[in-house]
């Protein structure tokens, strides 16, 4: 069983990469990520290179191996659905189940995880619309737009919102720009970096572009 920290520095350059999509994560986002210093990050990646986790580039940058992919992938499996159990069973809030999951997450065995599970349905996205990978394999494809780039006047359902911080959860929460809600943007204001949406029974919201981005839909 790898140890918490590596399963930490696994599970966040598996995040990285979906942000950076083919380039290597570099050093300085994985060591702010890991709210390390730079130094400390890199001895963590040469110990992971060591174990056949990582493949790291100096001066370039890191990426996952196969195998650094697949624990990973099981971290976050573990990560989300203890997240989906905290919100559909315990009725906890959403923007309080992240740093409970993180906790979590190392302590549970697969026979339990199993179980919640199939307590839950098999669901495929957490309380937040992030993919839930599978027993084995990697999450299902999906093709999903910002609210910054959708198409204005057109209905959309949320699907997902990228923030695990609680003050923008409940923010999101509150204006009904939650996973499953339909909303239709109404309006650009360039000048002003703005958005506003219209979520299906609420008023219209004005969404800054680092908060628009965020929030991600589906037709």
């Amino acid at each position: 069983m790898p140890s918490v920290t590596v399963e930490n520095y696994l599970k966040q350059v598996y995040l990285e990469q979906q942000q950076v999509g083919d380039d290597l994560v570099p050093m300085g986002r994985l060591a702010a990520a890991m709210d390390v210093t730079p130094g400390t990050a890199t001895s963590m990646v040469k110990a992971l290179a060591d174990a056949k986790l990582i493949d790291y580039a100096p001066r370039g940058g890191v990426r996952l191996t196969p195998e650094g992919t697949r624990l990973a992938l099981q971290v976050l499996r573990r990560h989300r659905l203890i997240e989906q159990f905290l919100v559909e069973v315990l009725k906890l809030d959403w923007s309080e189940v992240h740093d409970e999951a993180e906790e979590l997450e190392h302590a549970i065995s697969d026979k339990v995880l199993a179980k919640i599970d199939e307590l839950l349905g098999h669901p495929d996205t957490d309380p937040h619309g992030d993919p839930i990978p599978p027993a084995t394999g990697t999450p299902r494809a999906r093709t999903l737009t910002s609210l910054v780039d959708a198409d204005e006047g057109r209905p959309l359902t949320i699907a997902r919102v990228a923030d695990q911080d609680a003050a923008f959860l409940q923010f999101a929460d509150r204006h009904g720009l939650t996973p499953g809600a339909s909303v239709t943007v109404t309006g650009r204001d360039p000048a002003a970096d703005a958005v506003t949406v219209r979520p299906v029974g609420k008023r219209n919201v004005t969404l800054g572009l680092a908060a628009a981005a965020k929030i991600l839909t589906e037709d």
